[in-house]
């Protein structure tokens, strides 16, 4: 079928659209009803279905006859651990994980808290909660301890499970004292804590409270699955960044199973037997969605990799994954593809790799811009996808429909809505706007499954924070634009648009002329005060390695770009060239933060920060 028919139809019928793809799952009781407003009022999809997610992902292909397939391949460059796991490999593990925590009182409806590096007992965990009915809420392992005591006040989980350290490229991070300094700060107390005991550092266990996970599991018996209705919660998700209360994302069984296992065909094109890469953390959403249960419900062979793009050894470090376990497509941020081309400009260490077994690049998590889109394209010489989707969302808002029918590609622009998604570009007063107008970036309701139902605990704090500003409409708190063949383009968080001097600006198209330049790795331009012009832009850039020029001479070119671009009315005329930016660990780069300290505001580093001594060299260059 054509996108156009599929797209309008899932507008136009959602309840007979999102019914054929429910029917393509394994249910316990098939739902009569597909789409009805809940207690709050919020429309809820397959109300009355009965499931289990860990079923649908792992014991249905046993059944199937499909045990023996490779389900999640790990692969750790920090420690040379490597391991595969088979659906039924995976399937045991996980149900005498899920005996465990039976043991340790978790059931239906309780919370499990899971701070874990990127190891297999991560994943086992979370399918293991979902398994027995439980929630999970994975914390990004190495958080501090006061962010992960907001969390466990948050949840209230009865279990946290964890591990003795994880593995950086130059450090190893305890986490059990930071687990320790947590609870010590929350006022719930979970009544246990697991412990996955890694070789690089041993953790020292307290009382009665602390569990060896390996003498856990010894004295537990494997468990079954429990069914639960598509509406009880998977999972809660905190969005990063958050200040002062966290604000968890809460994820039902039943549309997420749904979306999840549709998006793999529509947006990914993979099916069973297919191997598939997210290049992630399962701290965040992507890994939640495209290491865990996407791949899983459809069949498909997933990656787990501890390591980084560069460093772990060095920038060939994909090119060697994909060619050892023969990925069909990976997913990353642009993010990771601008450090590998800063390390290594001139590709060579691409040269040994056979990547024939590659066939698409997906890139989200910030706004692909068209100098790292180009360069992947052309160094590659695949389709190079930039897909636009948000931690409440769990999949793809807009991307190409790789698996309905691939449209041809627009540098900039995250293509077309994904089925499900009514996406509107509107005015300050809700109206839509006119084709290349920027406005901000809505969804009309109802919102497709896989959505985020609530915020844990606060449904007020949920309506209030997504959907009062536009009656009728999910606020994604981004700005951007249609163009005349309805491609959209996602310029950035609506405050990353600056007014200067009465014109409204963006910086994300700053941005995207600014990377433009041969010499320029990443950037970020961000709108600092001015008492003149209210606002003026400030460029940072970070250059490629190897570059023969001067900072001076290179900033006096990227003056010139966007004058000649935009034009004087940009006003743009800072430039400072950086060591590296400030980010967190997912990739997207700190702009609030690189303001406020531009601004000699104060500011409070974000817990999701990367690389904090980052922060020091922003400071020093702007001082």
């Amino acid at each position: 079928m054509k996108y156009q028919d599929v797209y309008a139809r899932s507008l136009q019928q959602p309840e007979s659209y999102w019914r054929e793809q429910a029917s393509q799952l394994p249910w316990y009781r098939f739902p009569v009803t597909t789409l009805a407003p809940d207690d709050n009022g919020w429309p809820r999809w397959f109300p009355d279905g009965e499931l289990n997610t860990c079923y649908m992902a792992l014991d249905h292909h046993v059944a199937q006859g499909n045990g023996d397939q490779i389900a999640l391949h790990y692969d750790s460059p920090v420690t040379g651990a490597r391991q595969s796991f088979s659906f039924e490999t995976l399937r045991d593990q996980v149900a005498l994980c899920a005996g465990m925590l039976r043991d340790l009182g978790v059931g239906k409806g309780d919370r499990v808290v899971i701070y874990m590096p990127m190891i297999p007992e991560a994943v086992v965990a979370m399918l293991a909660c979902a398994r027995l009915g439980a929630i999970h809420s994975v914390v990004f392992g190495g958080f501090a301890a006061s962010e992960l005591a907001a969390r466990i006040d948050d949840a209230t989980p009865i279990v946290v499970v964890s591990a003795s350290c994880g593995i950086e490229v130059d450090q190893v991070i305890a986490y059990k004292p930071l687990l320790d300094q947590a609870i010590d700060q929350a006022w719930h107390q979970p009544a246990h804590c697991v412990i996955v005991q890694r070789p690089q550092l041993q953790a020292k266990l307290m009382g009665p409270r602390d569990l060896d996970w390996h003498q856990a599991l010894a004295r537990a018996q494997p468990a079954d699955c429990v069914p639960v209705l598509a509406t009880d919660p998977l999972y809660i998700l905190y969005t990063s960044g958050t200040t002062g209360k966290p604000k968890g994302v809460v994820r039902d069984n039943g549309g997420h199973a749904v979306a999840m296992h549709h998006s793999m065909r529509c947006v990914y094109n993979m099916g069973p037997g297919d191997v598939f890469w997210a290049a992630s953390d399962v701290g965040w959403v992507v890994g939640h969605s495209y290491i865990v249960y996407a791949p899983l419900l459809a069949g498909v062979t997933s990656v787990l990799y501890e390591g980084k793009p560069v460093r772990t050894p060095d920038a060939g470090a994909f090119w060697r994954v994909i060619e050892q376990y023969q990925v069909n497509a990976i997913f990353a941020a642009p993010t990771a593809f601008r450090a590998i081309r800063k390390a290594d400009p001139e590709s060579t260490l691409l040269n040994p790799y056979n990547l024939a077994s590659l066939k698409t690049v997906f890139m989200a998590g910030e706004r692909l811009d068209p100098a790292t889109y180009h360069w992947v394209k052309n160094l590659l010489g695949l389709p190079v996808v930039d897909h636009w989707w948000q931690t409440e969302t769990g999949w793809a808002i807009c991307g190409n429909p790789m698996g309905i029918e691939p449209v041809p590609p627009k540098a900039g622009s995250a293509t077309l809505p994904m089925p499900g998604y009514d996406v509107r570009i509107l005015d300050a007063n809700g109206k839509d706007c006119a084709a290349g107008e920027q406005g901000s970036v809505a969804i009309k309701l109802p919102l497709p499954p896989g959505c985020l139902a609530t915020v844990w605990g606060d449904h007020a704090r949920f309506v209030n924070s997504y959907l009062s500003v536009f009656d009728g409409y999910y606020t994604t708190g981004d700005g951007g634009y249609k163009d005349e063949q309805g491609y959209v383009f996602i310029m950035g968080r609506t405050d990353d648009v600056i007014n200067v001097a009465g014109h409204r600006l963006s910086t994300g198209e700053m941005e995207e002329i600014v990377a433009g330049h041969k010499a320029v790795a990443e950037c970020a331009v961000v709108g600092v005060a001015d008492d003149l012009k209210g606002q003026l832009p400030l460029g940072l850039v970070v250059l490629k390695d190897g570059v023969d020029a001067s900072d001076e001479s290179i900033a006096a070119e990227l003056v010139q770009r966007v004058r000649d671009k935009l034009g004087a009315v940009a006003c743009f005329k800072q430039v400072k060239v950086v060591d590296r930016l400030p980010k967190t660990r997912s990739g997207k780069i700190l702009r609030r933060l690189i303001r406020q300290i531009a601004d000699k505001e104060q500011y409070q580093t974000p817990s999701t920060i990367d690389d904090p001594a980052a922060i020091g060299a922003i400071e020093k260059v702007l001082a």
